[in-house]
């Protein structure tokens, strides 16, 4: 008898590429695999718990899943990721709804712990060590869910940086890069069907290749990538200031698919805010970094993520926060409150901020960068961009899209008119008409006219 699967991904995007090579697993061993969980035999979540929200997220949707024994066909339920990974010892005591728990590390045994809970098995735990290497050769198994043009290409897992706020080393064990042959060929695999954008992802991609190449290989796996035929964009997320190399900063430059494009983490720029956080950055260090990518590549957009309510944050602390963002006006910003997470050494500091306080910088900061971004966007008013299109408006004769400026998922739009059908996946050049306080508005052009 057919037996059929549903699994839903939460967190960040490279749990989601572990999902997806979960998927790719059951699909190999003729698991049938099924978008409503109503009709599934085996439910799995693959769970994030790196903040308060994603913990609390993930324990709700374990439980709505665990309704579908009751309503639905479900006979087992299986936990995979963070959650089972950080609450070993208590798990099923608190979630007895669950069969099974699947660790960070143990997720490419998934289709045998599906035959074990269909066979009866209750809760069990598979959690390997967490420093065990990645499987390259499972990455070509996977089953994407993502848009068809544009793939996450997950190029090393843990992370060595042992920030003091943050239960990452713990959950996903130290740093293992991928070899490079195992990423170019996933990466040639996902072209030949028809990916186009392709963006790395890790904890910290920075540092990709230490542990097996003796030091960071990033620009060379960006130069390979970047002579792989139907790849048009080469998109970096996740590299830290302290760890990104000249030679990455360079490739980038000089590989013509790689986007002008860095996700960079700073978290703060007050040096006394990083020497608590654990961050081995200072603010000149990240202002050193800033000017080199701006002078190789003066058309860069970059991003950043900050984090506010840190314990002990002065308001002096916080307002050199503040000037150096409007100093150096970052491109893409997003802000996170301090959440303070049991077992980390954050967590037992002296001085923890009250929340609403948390908050108050949070929207100030937001609001100082919707201003900011407002005025770069205004910028582009009048210029020319190459748009990937990624669908239409309902209803409307508008699409969307997003230049070599905007990653997947987490940044703007462009709004484009278009005299003549458009589909997803399509690269246009846009006259950019208009602009938003994150958006832009334009037109498809015609002709031989060229784009930046």
């Amino acid at each position: 008898m057919e037996k059929t699967v549903a699994l839903t991904s939460l967190g960040c995007d490279k749990n989601r590429v572990d999902s997806e090579v979960m998927l790719g697993l059951l699909a190999k061993d003729g698991f049938r695999l099924v978008a409503e969980e109503a009709e599934a035999d085996i439910i799995i979540v693959n769970t994030c718990c790196f903040i308060k929200d994603a913990l609390e997220e993930s324990i709700e949707t374990i439980l709505e899943m665990a309704e579908y024994k009751e309503t639905g066909r479900c006979k087992g339920l299986i936990v995979a990721g963070c959650l089972g990974q950080r609450y070993e010892k208590e798990f099923f005591e608190e979630l007895p709804e669950v069969d099974a728990v699947v660790g960070t590390a143990a997720y490419e045994s998934i289709a045998e712990v599906v035959d074990e809970v269909l066979q009866g098995a209750r809760q069990m735990k598979r959690l390997e060590d967490i420093d065990h290497p990645m499987d390259g050769a499972n990455g070509c198994l996977r089953l994407r869910s993502t848009a068809p043009y544009f793939a996450y290409l997950k190029i090393s897992e843990g992370c060595d940086n042992h920030c003091t706020y943050c239960v990452i080393p713990k959950l996903r064990g130290r740093h293992r890069s991928r070899t490079l042959e195992s990423l170019v060929a996933e990466a040639e695999m996902l072209a030949a069907e028809g990916v186009k954008e392709l963006v790395l992802v890790a904890q910290d991609t920075s540092i990709y290749g230490r542990d097996i190449y003796g030091g960071p290989k990033l620009h060379t796996l960006l130069e390979k990538l970047n002579d792989i035929e139907g790849l048009a964009w080469i998109r970096l997320l996740y590299c830290y200031p302290e760890t990104l190399t000249d030679e990455t900063i360079a490739a980038m430059a000089q590989c013509e698919k790689v986007c002008h494009y860095i996700d960079m983490p700073i978290q703060h720029a007050s040096d006394t805010v990083l020497k608590r956080m654990g961050r081995r950055s200072s603010q000149a260090l990240i202002r050193e970094k800033i000017a080199k990518l701006r002078a190789a590549m003066p058309d860069i957009a970059l991003r950043t993520t900050l984090i506010v309510g840190f314990p002990g944050e002065t308001e002096e602390e916080f307002q050199d926060l503040k000037d150096f963002i409007a100093e150096i006006k970052f491109d893409r910003l997003g802000v996170f409150s301090y959440s303070q997470e049991d077992g980390t050494p954050a967590a037992r500091m002296e001085n923890q901020i009250d929340e609403g306080l948390k908050e108050e910088r949070r929207e100030e900061l937001m609001d100082m960068q919707k201003s900011i971004s407002a005025a770069l966007c205004e910028q582009e008013a009048g210029t020319v961009k190459e748009v990937l299109i990624e669908g239409r408006l309902p209803e409307e004769e508008i699409y969307c899209g997003r230049t070599r400026r905007d990653a997947p998922e987490i940044d703007g739009l462009v709004f484009v008119s278009s005299e003549e059908e458009l589909y997803s996946g399509d690269f246009v050049q846009v006259h950019i008409r208009e602009a938003g306080d994150y958006d832009l508005i334009g037109d498809v052009m015609y002709g031989d006219e060229s784009a930046e």
